[in-house]
Formats: C-alpha cells, sequence, structure tokens
C-alpha cells in the first residue's frame, strides 16, 4: 500500500462559505504582509458651541414659556446682541429685538453695549404693554456673560423681569 500515490480532493471555497473568490483577489498566505497597527483611541472634549448646545437643550427641556410667563432667549453674537421673548406653547414669539434695529441704533447714535441696554429697555416697555410681569426663564444659549449682555440684563432686571 503507497500511501503517496491518492489524489487530493479540491474543493471550491463557494462549496463551503457561499461566496466565491476570484483568482484576482486572492494571495497566498505566505507573500501576504500582516502589519499590526495599534488602535489609538482620542478622547475629544466638545467645542465651546457644542457645550453651549448641550446646555440650551437640556435647559429648554425643563423651561416652557406661556404667554402670561413667556421665555427670554438671547444670543450674543462676535459684535450684536438679539433677545426674544418666546411663548413655547403656541409657537410664537411675542418681541424681537435687536441692536441692528435702527430705532434702537440711530437716535442718538451709540455702540452695542448701549444699544444692548436700550433693546432691555425695550423689551420692558413691550412686556408692560402685553401684560406681562414675569418671565418663566432666562435662556442666553449656553454662553457666558459679556458686556453686552450683562447691559441688557442690567436694564431688565432695574424692573424686576430677570428671574432669580
Amino acid at each position: 500500500m503507497a500511501l503517496g500515490n491518492f489524489t487530493a480532493l479540491q474543493f471550491k471555497t463557494c462549496d463551503f462559505f457561499g461566496t466565491c473568490l476570484h483568482p484576482s483577489n486572492f494571495v497566498p498566505f505566505q507573500s501576504r504582509r500582516f502589519s499590526m497597527k495599534p488602535l489609538v483611541v482620542k478622547a475629544r472634549a466638545n467645542t465651546r458651541t457644542e457645550s453651549a448646545k448641550i446646555r440650551n437643550r437640556r435647559i429648554r427641556k425643563k423651561f416652557n414659556g406661556s404667554p402670561t410667563r413667556p421665555r427670554l432667549s438671547v444670543f450674543c453674537s462676535d459684535k450684536q446682541l438679539y433677545a426674544m421673548l418666546v411663548d413655547d406653547q403656541n409657537k410664537k414669539c411675542l418681541f424681537y429685538g435687536t441692536t441692528l434695529q435702527r430705532s434702537i441704533r440711530e437716535d442718538p447714535p451709540c455702540s452695542t453695549i448701549e444699544a444692548a441696554e436700550r433693546v432691555g429697555y425695550e423689551l420692558v416697555n413691550a412686556c408692560i404693554d402685553l401684560n406681562i410681569n414675569e418671565i418663566s426663564s432666562y435662556d442666553r444659549n449656553g454662553f457666558a456673560r459679556g458686556e453686552r449682555m450683562e447691559a441688557f440684563e442690567s436694564a431688565i432686571s432695574r424692573h424686576g423681569f430677570l428671574p432669580s
């Protein structure tokens, strides 16, 4: 009995696994070079704007404005300030004021800090006209207070509209 005289059985990979490999994609095992690259996981902190958006979403879940107690939303860009009184139940904006408005900015001409204070006074006058005595929440959109924001806050806190 000769052990070396039998024929080897030949099978294709698709007979076992159901997918056929093309000869162009098949490289013999000896010629493949496996290089193990280390897995590097970099922890990335949130940027300033992403952190502000996360804080803003968390705050808006807790506080909703109503017609008698609206939410005061203030956004401060690099150069301007924008303020809105929002009724979240009816999805309406009760007041909108910005330092870009000509009625606020032009008589007499002023800086953006003085204009932010004037926006605060306009907001107080609008609240008095709409019979609003209290604001449900003060939403700074997650950003810190700057000079314009402080001037705006001082104007509305003099009349007691800033919630504690």
